[in-house]
């Protein structure tokens, strides 16, 4: 029997604005409306499907922020505003953000969306009815199809197409938000059932070995170009560790048993703080496994079995993800016919069970829970109901959650050396190395002497605002970006959390801050 692990990475940066509860770019609202529910739903009609769920703590609370109605973003209050009263200001912003969805199964597969698409791009002109139009279709058609085709309200609207009402549009925003306050305790119902497992991630997704020492990125890469002096704060580390378990603990009614470190980013740096927590497996990539045991090919006999991590301070499991199997669903198939990838997922299945029989290998699908499937025709819901209704069907495997494999099976092999690494390349050069990168984790470098430096200021030392600051500059999103594209989102992003830990502690922000790293 092949025992099949599949773990989806539901995950958002930390956009909120601590100091005016504002957001200024809309992506936790409009994933949750597109991919943390139904991703839970489909599993009704599949019900000896068993996946696991890793929701990061900072996305878990900015959802609750939404359903709780103490945030809102730029894009939801230029949506709910009149047609009739946007400035030119406004409409410009509509015109230029209101499309962001993949053309051809975002946009092109609603016909008034589409016209309104291409008349923006041929230059045409945008009447009042045109604008009420696209504020309607730009929140309807994030919708996952499940829901456009299940809330009563909002299919009548697709039904509708064009000439909306403001009324309509209300109906369109306030079912965002019903579905938003369904998310989190969807979970924990299917987390009760037994049906899925739910991991968690260290707080506000920082990368853990690099919180512990930068220097360990010259450990994964030696030719990492690092910054000038090291960021050394293992401290942080713990917290973000544990903050999450706290969060969770109130979300979920228990403890995790699992943790995806951020980025599947590991050392053997940061196991002390692991065990410590009491966690009992984590998971990273295939990559860190075949250096760990020094190996220069992939040699598949060592991958499909989790193994201990025996340290003085206790011991933890891991499991190693297939990549190649994982990325075959988040980059490949979407451009598949349905059916041929499903095929061609499960012959690979079918061919790992025959080599290993008798051996119960665990095959760990890892991958992005919510950015392959605007991809996918019908937001993945053609190829995972096949997917599930194969797997459901498939009688030389059987999917599991990693608790249940591992406690079914425990590891039989220790892991004496964990290589540093992540699951993007096998290094931390992703977030660390380049000009830009690295100018950022000095800029925090210096944040975070500050509060070293006022520790006896007591007043700073209750500031749980200006620490939590601190904890969100730690993000591996800010350092993902620097360097690799044009767009400034994250950069204003990142500056605009130092800023507001400078105004915490009393201080002006240094210069440097006012200009794009």
């Amino acid at each position: 029997m092949l025992y099949l692990a599949l773990i989806y990475h539901m995950h958002q940066p930390y956009y909120k604005n601590l100091l005016t509860n504002q957001i200024d770019v809309p992506w936790v609202r409009l994933h949750g409306i597109k991919d943390y529910l139904d991703m839970l739903l489909i599993l009704e009609e599949y019900p000896r499907i068993r996946l696991t769920f890793n929701v990061v703590p900072c996305l878990i609370e900015q959802i609750d922020d939404y359903a709780q109605g103490k945030v809102n973003d730029k894009y939801l209050s230029l949506s709910y505003k009149s047609a009739e009263e946007l400035n030119e200001e406004e409409k410009r912003f509509i015109l230029d953000n209101f499309f962001s969805l993949y053309i051809k199964y975002g946009i092109a597969v609603h016909p008034r969306y589409y016209q309104l698409y291409l008349k923006r791009e041929s230059g045409g002109e945008f009447s009042v009815q045109d604008l009420r139009d696209l504020q309607v279709w730009f929140n309807l058609a994030w919708f996952d199809p499940y829901f456009r085709k299940n809330i009563n309200e909002l299919r009548g609207l697709v039904e509708k197409g064009r000439f909306f009402s403001e009324g309509d549009k209300r109906i369109c925003l306030d079912k965002q938000s019903e579905v938003l306050r369904r998310i989190i305790a969807s979970y924990r119902e299917f987390q009760d059932s037994g049906q899925i497992e739910i991991i968690t991630s260290p707080y506000y997704h920082p990368i853990l070995p690099l919180l512990f020492n930068t220097k360990i990125a010259k450990e994964a890469n030696p030719n990492t170009e690092l910054p000038e002096s090291a960021f050394n704060f293992p401290q942080d580390a713990e917290i973000q560790i544990q903050d999450a378990i706290r969060l969770y603990e109130e979300k979920f009614g228990r403890k995790p048993d699992g943790m995806w470190p951020s980025e599947e980013a590991v050392s053997e740096h940061i196991l002390p703080l692991i065990i410590r927590s009491g966690m009992k497996w984590i998971i990273t990539d295939e990559a860190m496994l075949f250096r760990s045991l020094r190996k220069k090919r992939r040699l598949t006999p060592y991958l499909y079995r989790p193994y201990q991590l025996k340290r003085e301070e206790g011991v933890v499991n891991i499991v190693f993800r297939d990549r190649y199997l994982s990325d075959l669903i988040s980059f490949v198939y979407h451009d598949w016919k349905t059916e041929d990838a499903v095929n061609d997922f499960v012959g690979h299945l079918k061919n790992i069970e025959q080599h290993f029989k008798n051996k119960n290998p665990l095959v760990v699908i890892a991958m992005d829970g919510e950015n392959a499937w605007e991809y996918y025709k019908n937001d993945g819901w053609d190829f995972l109901s096949l997917l599930y209704q194969r797997l459901s069907s498939a009688e030389f495997l059987r999917t599991v959650t990693v608790s249940d494999y591992l406690s079914r099976f425990p590891p039989k092999n220790n892991l004496s050396y964990l290589k540093p690494g992540s699951w993007v390349n096998g290094d931390f050069n992703k977030w660390i190395g380049s000009a830009p990168k690295n100018k950022a984790w000095e800029y925090l470098l210096q944040a975070r002497g500050e509060l070293m430096r006022r520790q006896s200021d007591s007043s700073i030392r209750e500031n749980n605002q200006a620490w939590r600051q601190i904890f969100i500059a730690e993000g591996s999103d800010w350092f993902w970006w620097y360097g690799d594209t044009e767009d400034r989102t994250f950069d204003k992003l990142f500056r605009m959390h130092m800023m507001n830990f400078y105004r915490l502690i009393g201080k002006d922000n240094p210069d440097y801050l006012n200009k794009p790293i």
